[in-house]
């Protein structure tokens, strides 16, 4: 008898501007069945006729667009069916920053669809107010406020790309406290209690990346024990996540400019998470930006 493979439910949400299409494209480049602008109280019927298909339709994409409460109620409600029925819809959430979503709409010349006869930030403003709730539950949130498009297609593909079960992915993102934090970080390390190597003169001009800088760094005391134990707490974080069935984790590791303390210990939490059969993959995002 053959199996049938189970059904696989994404939800894509979030801003509007934020690259929710783009992110549709990709699943659907990625061989998922993709509806775009479903009304929620759609997604029920949509998912049995994926389970009635006997596995000929079993990844399933659905662009869900929050423009009212009653919407997002109806959206609510529709998630809680599911989840009584043994599925458990993914929900992307993507973001970006208000600057950023004012100047996309300013360069298509269209109105934010919940502007009314404010402003464009208004309706920015409105929708984030909405969908608040929304994204503290998303499993995965993507601030895209400086990804281009490739950029962002990485990461779905990160994502959702080559699904293993029970495998977590991963990214290490390095950054500088003094250009923000990452927006899309699920955990945080800061590293800025270690010396920094930018008082080193002879060190000042490389990076985490260099063995002197990296041997520097590591040869701090308490640094050894904080990759160590930090590997630990995500050891036990990544077990959590996958028993949730959460497959993507975004780690941000910071020091005050995101070229030396950071870089380094961002590559050795990479290793040690890529020793536990995790998927990783590293960014240096600050790097060469002094």
């Amino acid at each position: 008898m053959t199996s049938v493979v189970p059904l696989e439910l994404t939800i894509i949400t979030g801003l509007s501007g934020a690259g929710r299409s783009t992110a549709a494209k990709c699943l659907e480049d990625l061989g998922w069945f993709v509806v775009d602008n479903l009304p929620p109280t759609l997604l029920a019927t949509m998912t049995e006729l994926g389970l009635r298909s006997q596995g000929a339709v079993n990844r399933i994409a659905v662009v869900v667009d929050v423009r009212g409460r009653a919407f997002f109620s109806d959206l609510r409600t529709t998630l809680n069916v599911l989840e009584a029925r043994g599925m458990h819809p993914r929900v992307v959430f993507l973001e970006a920053s208000d600057e950023t979503l004012v100047r996309r709409f300013d360069h298509v010349r269209r109105p934010h669809p919940l502007q009314g006869d404010g402003r464009v930030i208004d309706g920015i403003s409105h929708e984030r107010t909405l969908l608040a709730e929304l994204r503290g539950e998303a499993d995965l949130v993507l601030d895209t406020t400086d990804l281009n498009v490739h950029e962002l297609r990485a990461k779905i593909d990160a994502a959702f790309g080559q699904p293993t079960a029970n495998r977590l992915t991963a990214t290490v993102v390095s950054f500088g406290y003094k250009y923000g934090l990452p927006l899309d970080a699920d955990l945080v390390a800061d590293c800025r209690f270690l010396p920094n190597p930018h008082w080193v003169e002879a060190l000042r001009p490389f990076t985490g990346r260099d063995p002197d800088v990296r041997d520097y760094v590591l040869g701090q005391p308490g640094a050894a024990e904080f990759v160590e134990q930090y590997a630990a707490l995500l050891r036990l974080v990544g077990e959590g996540y996958v028993r949730e069935g959460k497959r993507y984790l975004t780690l941000a590791v910071g020091c005050t400019g995101g070229k030396h303390r950071s870089v380094a210990v961002s590559e050795q939490l990479a290793e040690r998470l890529a020793g536990d059969g995790v998927g990783v993959r590293v960014v240096h995002r600050d790097l060469g930006r002094e």
